[in-house]
């Protein structure tokens, strides 16, 4: 959770972050803020924190990120054919005399996945073991924040529907 500065009993708060290591909050405004937001904590402690994580690999690596993800205990993925370019693509003339260029789209896989944020850096680090080539082009990876999930089968919520 994070904030605009603020004045709380009269001092200024640069940053309000329950999931850091340290907090700017003097002792009575802390009691102030814990109680203001008890409903907030024990909500937070119940449900968890999630995270979506989205990763753009090279066709050919995808059975290795799958198997990697399985290993760390990720409940489940979603695959997409995906086509783009990036900086490893190239621009290629149709021919000499034809002005017309275009851009040749590279082939990816886009693996979606929906994990408690306690495992999200293995998550990571698994998929970068298992994708990476050292190379330009090898993919991307985008992490999310996400606020409740709900499983329509079950009807569960947060943390227990992923």
């Amino acid at each position: 959770m994070r904030g605009s500065p603020s004045l709380v009993n009269g001092v200024r708060l640069r940053t309000l972050s329950l999931r850091s290591s340290w907090v700017q909050i003097p002792p009575p405004a802390l009691q102030n803020f814990l109680a203001i937001n008890e409903k907030f904590i024990i909500h937070w402690q119940i449900v968890g924190f999630m995270k979506r994580v989205e990763a753009v690999v090279s066709d050919n690596k995808l059975d290795a990120v799958v198997e990697a993800l399985k290993k760390a205990g990720v409940g489940g993925i979603t695959i997409f054919e995906a086509r783009g370019w990036g900086r490893a693509s190239k621009i290629i003339k149709d021919t000499e005399k034809s002005p017309n260029t275009h851009t040749k789209f590279n082939v990816k896989s886009y693996v979606l996945t929906v994990v408690d944020d306690s495992i999200v850096d293995k998550v990571v680090s698994v998929i970068l073991v298992a994708a990476s080539t050292g190379s330009v082009g090898d993919g991307k990876i985008f992490i999310d924040n996400i606020d409740t999930a709900v499983d329509i089968g079950s009807g569960q919520k947060g943390v227990h529907a992923i």
